[in-house]
């Protein structure tokens, strides 16, 4: 029997689907209890895609991604016309966030420029742009420090007219950097703490301020740039960093005239445990904006171009990753809590579980309409005590399994940061990935074979 109108409210209410605050706009159930993912008038049913091309796998929506770095950029460029500001904004995609194909071409595509990591992160984008991928004028950041590789593939790129701006991290670096035909960068260890979930005590990363202001004159310094950490979960983590960043920026633009931007980093947050106290993105756009207007006519300075570096904010909810629940078992002999064992692993598919406990949003894919749930503890098939998804010392509730013939679960949010981090513990194959755009499905890794993953250790 297809579910009610009212049925369907009640099962969005109770899994957090079609939610613009939690950024499950696209999900919703279908007539028979199953996940659904709509891409304008295009819909996809993830238990049919999923019983036709077995589990693990990861499923990447690149229209979602494309929607968030549109509408990015779109808000802030609203908001610097609004409030009146009269710096420039570029927004860049942290390639870190997630590097397939698949994600960065659409974000380039919707108006996004590029930060790199890595030689061989920029080596990627020199191949796209021998491969007339990308417009001539993208401009590229090359964050963290550099080898001689990449300081020579950032001088290769810059002499062949690609806008490369590298970002000196210490002093061998600006000393290496000196003779460079082209704009450069330079990190500030900002001296401030904020709320974030991964705040750390001590930061590798740049000079402290004291430092800058005894540098004096910058050969070819354009943009000053701070990151301060990692999904921040106020607006204030924001806007606090960034007036101290404007002191410290017309300090230095006194003796470098030419500097003329000011790159605040990444941070911005995701909503992994769909808790509605989370700030949404363009409460966040309009307060950036409007405090560095208030604070640059303040202290007298020329606003400054903006550039922001959120990689997670637009990558993260264009993936889910999908496990079959394979076993069930008591917690123990008192408890009416569950383990329900999955056909993949935690601490491989989905590090950050493991590493920084991270919470995430998990749904049936099928079975949505059921009413009777079960608590329950999630296990990955590895041989480890750690392979398992507890939320953080909490259960969760899902479907009885006794209520199914089969139940699959889809873990929201997973795009960013996971396929780069994945390993092939107890060496069990990796999930396959599935593209699904404009209402076609099509594969961009197939699940490893026993042989390819014994090559891979020398068998």
């Amino acid at each position: 029997m297809a579910i009610s109108s009212k049925e369907k409210n009640r099962i969005r209410k109770l899994w957090k689907l079609g939610i613009e605050e939690y950024n499950t706009q696209p999900f919703t159930s279908g007539q028979d209890g199953e996940l659904i993912v709509r891409e304008g008038n295009y819909q996809y049913n993830i238990y049919d895609i999923v019983k036709k091309y077995g589990s693990p796998i990861e499923i990447a929506f690149p229209t979602i991604m494309e929607n968030r770095v549109r509408d990015l950029i779109e808000t802030f460029n609203a908001y610097i016309k609004i409030i009146g500001y009269r710096g420039r904004f570029y927004y860049h995609y942290a390639m870190k966030a997630n590097q397939n194909k698949e994600f960065v071409l659409p974000a380039v595509a919707e108006g996004a420029n590029l930060d790199v990591a890595s030689a061989n992160e920029l080596y990627l984008v020199k191949r796209m742009i021998e491969q007339e991928k990308f417009h001539a004028k993208i401009r590229v950041i090359c964050n963290g420090p550099k080898t001689e590789q990449y300081l020579s593939l950032i001088e290769e790129l810059r002499g062949k007219g690609l806008i490369v701006i590298p970002i000196i991290e210490n002093h061998t670096e600006l000393e290496r950097l000196k003779k460079f035909k082209g704009e450069v960068g330079i990190r500030v260890n900002l001296n401030i703490r904020v709320s974030a979930r991964w705040d750390k005590r001590f930061n590798q990363f740049g000079f402290t301020e004291a430092e800058l202001l005894k540098m004096g004159k910058i050969r070819n310094l354009a943009i000053l740039h701070y990151h301060i950490s990692k999904q921040m979960e106020t607006i204030d983590s924001f806007v606090r960093p960034l007036r101290r960043a404007l002191d410290l920026y017309v300090k230095l633009r006194a003796v470098n005239p030419d500097l003329d931007t000011l790159d605040i980093g990444g941070g911005a947050g995701v909503p992994f445990e769909k808790k509605k106290h989370f700030y949404s993105g363009k409460q966040l756009v309009s307060h950036i904006v409007r405090a560095a207007k208030t604070h640059c006519d303040r202290i007298s300075v020329r606003h400054p171009n903006l550039i922001v570096e959120w990689g997670s904010y637009v990558v993260a909810p264009a993936q889910i990753t999908i496990y079959k629940v394979i076993a069930e078992k008591p917690v123990d002999r008192t408890s009416t809590l569950r383990w329900y064992v999955i056909d993949g692993s935690f601490m491989n598919d989905l590090l950050d579980t493991w590493a920084i406990h991270q919470k995430w949003h998990i749904a049936p894919v099928n079975g949505l309409e059921k009413r009777k749930l079960q608590r329950v503890l999630l296990a990955g098939s590895s041989c480890d005590s750690d392979d398992r998804y507890t939320a953080g010392g909490d259960y969760i509730m899902l479907p009885r399994l006794n209520d199914l013939e089969e139940l699959y679960i889809a873990v929201f949010d997973t795009g960013a940061y996971q396929d780069a981090l994945a390993s092939r513990h107890c060496l069990l194959s990796g999930p396959a990935k599935l593209i699904a755009v404009n209402g076609d499905i099509k594969i961009a890794r197939r699940r490893e074979t026993s042989e390819e993953i014994g090559r891979v250790f020398g068998w």
